[in-house]
């Protein structure tokens, strides 16, 4: 196992590396730097100023390595809009979007795990069809338009959610749990996920009922139910912890539009004003920050997947 997990440490590494690259290359792509920070009406010496100060003159080798070295140690420059590091404005926004990705997260399995099962179990049942149109839904509805729906529906019609902002309940010690605020984007966002789940959890749960294990299992006279949960259930859990790595770190990352229109404050919401703002470092911090993140979840479902699967810890 220590070489698997040396491996994904490896892959991980290069991988962040990679992104630094294009992170830098692409905001060079969009254009001058420079005259985009300031505003339109700038003379030619105020943005060469601003070219000067920012060390964009320099060799492009020499700004990826001042860049990424400082992104290294967390050093991503000052915000222009909001005149503070960028990474304190990061920190100060990313509890909010942990919030509604974990409650996201957490409906989402609620919903497409046992319904996923069971269409598994029953293949041609009524809960198969159910899966299957709960899978399809979730894949193809675009979130933005169930956002506006579910606001439409539950906040102006019902008033039964709040439409915007978000709301906490402080326990004590500065814990906050979250309120009826985080129900309405956190369906939006993970109607996607669930979607994914339902029909990963299906399709696993019907490719184990078919193995050789699972019919000698049922020759030994061994009942459905401890087949089911001894064999079927522990067996199609361990890929579950892969896809479900993967769409945490989704739900992190990919939450800008929903951020947006419901005046969530988080980091979506704020790569949204830093883009509209032209804020610069603000705008390469946070698609770094978000990155590592995903990074990061990525190789930690990488060595639960390892620890849980017998073949990989006896294997590697």
């Amino acid at each position: 196992m220590q070489r698997y997990l040396f491996s994904r440490v490896i892959q991980s590494i290069l991988l962040l590396f990679g992104v630094l690259l294009l992170v830098f290359l692409m905001m060079r792509l969009t254009g001058d730097p420079a005259s985009l920070m300031v505003s339109r009406n700038a003379s030619p010496e105020q943005i060469e100023a601003v070219r000067e100060e920012m060390g964009l003159n320099d060799p492009l080798i020499v700004q990826f390595w001042r860049f990424a070295s400082g992104a290294v140690v967390g050093d991503f420059g000052m915000s222009i809009r909001h005149r503070e590091p960028a990474l304190d404005l990061i920190l100060e926004r990313l509890p909010a979007t942990v919030e509604l990705a974990t409650v996201s997260l957490f409906l989402s399995m609620v919903v497409g795990i046992p319904l996923g099962l069971l269409a598994g179990s029953r293949p041609g049942s009524i809960w198969d069809a159910l899966a299957r149109i709960a899978g399809l839904i979730g894949q193809t509805i675009p979130n933005f338009w169930l956002a506006l729906i579910l606001i439409l529906v539950f906040s102006v019609q019902l008033r039964i959610f709040p439409t915007f902002g978000r709301e906490t309940w402080e326990i004590c010690c500065g814990v906050e749990l979250p309120t009826k605020s985080v129900i309405l984007p956190a369906i939006a966002l993970g109607v996607f996920t669930m979607g994914q789940l339902v029909r990963f959890t299906r399709s696993s749960v019907l490719e184990i009922r078919n193995e050789d294990y699972i019919r000698t299992a049922r020759s030994k006279g061994l009942s459905d139910r401890r087949i089911y949960l001894g064999h079927i259930l522990r067996n199609a859990a361990i890929p579950l912890i892969s896809i479900i790595g993967v769409q945490f770190g989704y739900l992190l990352s990919g939450s800008i539009y929903i951020e947006t229109i419901f005046s969530w404050p988080g980091l979506g919401n704020l790569l949204a004003e830093a883009i509209g703002n032209r804020d610069f470092a603000l705008v390469q911090a946070i698609a770094v920050f978000t990155s590592l993140a995903v990074i990061t979840i990525n190789l930690l479902a990488d060595v639960a997947y390892a620890v849980a699967d017998p073949r990989i810890k006896y294997g590697g």
